[in-house]
């Protein structure tokens, strides 16, 4: 008994490192089969046909970027920033197919740009927006642009963040935002952000970094931004913002403490009213200040906006979002203010945005 024991421990020893032995040779085979249907490299079968490398050349040099074709048209949706001041625009699709590329609109307030290509239709195949506001914290997303002029390169993440805000080219800001952690480079600009169905749900337009390359902070702009201002600058060419001529922050302990406001109240604190502007008309009030016995200056009070046009806000980012998703200039809003322990509804009316924020 003893005996057999002994043979039966071998046995299984050398059964054991035989798996060890000759796992990694079975195991090749297989992993070689699954990389190939992995989710990602699905994504990248069925979507890079879609995305292209933008090259742009200057009198004084060029850059490079990415895009996305949107329509069999040839509409190719970019930044801004990639293709602005361009002498010429080269469009190169993965299959080797080179097309010249012509501005149809540019955005600078989004950062967003439109431009066109003479292929037939057989040769473009759209993406699909999805629904921005549909994602969630922790949701695999996909990047594919030309990071350093690396044409066609897939990194993969999560969307670490959304309702960002983050800045346009003319000093206003976009609201909704989209922030990952897939590598965002240069070269990266107007190449989409995909979920897993192979869907656009923003794109790619800015990093966070000091030394201007991924350190995991990306941001893109929403799709359903993308996909509205995209379709005015085909239409019109160019785009007109909502404007109500105020600065805004955030609801914070701090400002319910020192004025004694209810803890639940969440809005925009009004911090500028711009003299003249849309929001001054109506009488929304800035900040109200009192000088205390040792003349230093202490806020009294000032008006904080809880909604517009019935729209709940809890951020001055909602606030941005609202009026460049839903409003056009001329439109009227309703303004929800709470002012000094009250409600109060001011009707303001919507102009276009001047050309600079401190106009």
């Amino acid at each position: 008994m003893k005996k057999l024991s002994k043979w039966l421990v071998v046995a299984v020893t050398i059964l054991v490192l035989g798996v060890f032995a000759f796992g990694p040779v079975f195991g090749q085979s297989t992993l070689a089969q699954d990389a190939g249907t992995t989710i990602e490299a699905q994504v990248f079968n069925q979507v890079s046909s879609s995305v292209v490398s933008i090259t742009v050349y200057t009198s004084i040099g060029g850059g490079q970027g990415s895009g996305f074709v949107i329509d069999t048209e040839g509409h190719i949706v970019t930044n801004n920033h990639v293709v602005d001041g361009a002498e010429f625009i080269e469009v190169e699709f993965i299959d080797g197919t080179l097309a010249e590329g012509t501005i149809v609109g540019l955005d600078p307030d989004s950062d967003l740009a439109v431009i066109k290509v003479d292929l037939p239709a057989e040769k473009l195949h759209p993406l699909t927006f999805a629904d921005s506001s549909a994602l969630y914290i922790g949701q695999p997303v996909i990047a594919i642009g030309s990071p350093f002029g690396q044409e066609f390169t897939l990194t993969t993440g999560v969307v670490s963040a959304t309702h960002r805000s983050i800045q346009g080219l003319t000093g206003f800001s976009v609201g909704e935002a989209i922030q990952t952690d897939a590598a965002i480079n240069p070269g990266n600009s107007g190449g989409p952000l995909l979920n897993m169905n192979g869907e656009v749900i923003g794109v790619n337009s800015q990093i966070l970094s000091n030394s201007n390359s991924s350190s995991g902070v990306g941001f893109a702009i929403p799709s359903n931004l993308t996909s509205r201002i995209a379709q005015l600058l085909i239409n019109d060419g160019f785009v007109e913002y909502s404007y109500m001529g105020i600065g805004g922050t955030d609801v914070n302990l701090r400002l319910i403490n020192s004025l004694n406001l209810p803890e639940d109240l969440r809005g925009v604190v009004v911090t500028q009213v711009v003299q003249g502007g849309p929001s001054a008309r109506a009488g929304l009030q800035g900040p109200q200040m009192t000088t205390d016995g040792n003349g230093t200056e202490q806020l009294q009070g000032t008006d904080i906006i809880t909604s517009i046009n019935g729209f709940k806000l809890t951020s001055m980012e909602d606030l941005i979002a609202y009026l460049a998703r839903e409003t056009s200039p001329g439109d009227a809003a309703q303004l929800t203010v709470y002012r000094d322990g009250s409600y109060v509804t001011l009707d303001v009316r919507l102009t276009p945005r001047p050309s600079q924020t401190n106009s």
